[in-house]
């Protein structure tokens, strides 16, 4: 099909899919930038005495449904570790059966799916303002932003969403190095490493992180990783505040600073109830970087990953950190042959 045809085409099933959830959830729907085709609806438990609710923030890229994905972000600040995994995991599994067509309503009722668990669940009793509290350690610190770009928005490549159907059992798990902890006015920042180089290997490595009572109960898991596709020369790469907000940002801008590949650095922050203002961004890098020095990553500046491994085209990565307003001029970089 000529592509000013299908992207005709497309542009006609955005409107319509629009109009329709416009239509089925009325003021949950809003319109934030009609020309950059940027929404957000607002997705409760129960629509009459909502208890625990989710953003779901979306842009809509060109040649959506046919070939792409939406972008997406989740927000909701009591949903960390891997309850947030397990979400996102759960809507790209659903994109990935219904590629090509819309999805978006389909999203919203698996995530409202989500939430009606949660208030279920026994851990429910705590309210989503209980675990708020405790999800990050100052919500209104100042600090200048302005020159943190968002880093984790990479485009779906059709051609590998097989990976993803893919049982994770076939990926070997890496090996997981942990730093030595740091600790100051009582907060204790201690980072791990593994070598990566597929998606899969990443959540696996999470997985294993989070069967450590003591690393899933801290107060943020802040993490980065970059992938190397050397047959695109381009990066896979994700990052994940964890209420941590724009940790995660910033650890990926240091790893691509520091131009290493094929690594995850996961950064642990136990909050011991004292405010450390923008020191708490200098102790997360600062242990990533050692555990990187630790590990040889800084020797060559350059270090692929160990015996032989092929790496895998870049599939998916969603809007885990920072706003995703901000996304729009990374991913136009993607579609004109760029790569972040």
């Amino acid at each position: 099909m000529d592509t000013a045809v299908e992207n005709a085409s497309d542009l006609q099933c955005q409107v319509e899919e629009i109009e329709a959830l416009s239509s089925i959830y009325g003021d949950e729907w809003c319109v934030i930038d009609e020309a950059a085709r940027i929404f957000c609806i607002k997705i409760s438990d129960d629509l009459y005495a909502p208890q625990w609710s989710i953003c779901l923030q979306i842009i809509l890229p060109e040649d959506y449904p046919s070939s792409a994905p939406p972008i997406y972000q989740i927000n909701a600040a009591w949903l960390r570790g891997p309850d947030r995994i397990k979400l996102s995991n759960s809507l790209e599994e659903l994109y990935l059966e219904n590629a090509g067509e819309s999805i978006l309503y389909l999203w919203v009722e698996k995530i409202r799916e989500f939430l009606i668990e949660t208030s279920q669940s026994g851990n429910a009793a705590e309210g989503p303002e209980t675990v708020r509290a405790i999800t990050s350690e100052e919500e209104d610190d100042t600090w200048d932003e302005g020159d943190i770009s968002n880093y984790n928005v990479l485009k779906l490549d059709m051609g590998q969403t097989h990976i993803f159907s893919s049982s994770s059992a076939d990926e070997q798990l890496p090996p997981i190095k942990h730093g030595e902890p740091v600790t100051d006015r009582r907060s204790t920042f201690q980072p791990h490493l593994a070598p990566v180089v597929t998606p899969k290997q990443v959540q696996r490595v999470l997985d294993k992180l989070y069967e450590n009572k003591k690393i899933a109960s801290a107060t943020h898991n802040i993490y980065a990783y970059r992938i190397y596709c050397e047959d695109k020369n381009t990066f896979l790469q994700d990052c994940e505040d964890d209420g941590e907000t724009a940790a995660g940002g910033r650890l990926l801008h240091l790893l691509q600073i520091l131009d290493v590949r094929d690594v995850l650095v996961v950064v642990s922050r136990w909050y011991g109830g004292i405010l450390l203002g923008p020191d708490r961004f200098k102790h997360i890098n600062n242990c990533a970087r050692t555990i990187l020095v630790q590990e040889g990553y800084m020797d060559n500046a350059v270090r692929s990953a160990p015996n032989g491994a092929k790496h895998k085209k870049a599939l998916w990565c969603r809007i885990s950190g920072g706003d995703a307003l901000n996304a729009t001029a990374e991913y136009k970089k993607l579609l004109s042959g760029g790569c972040i």
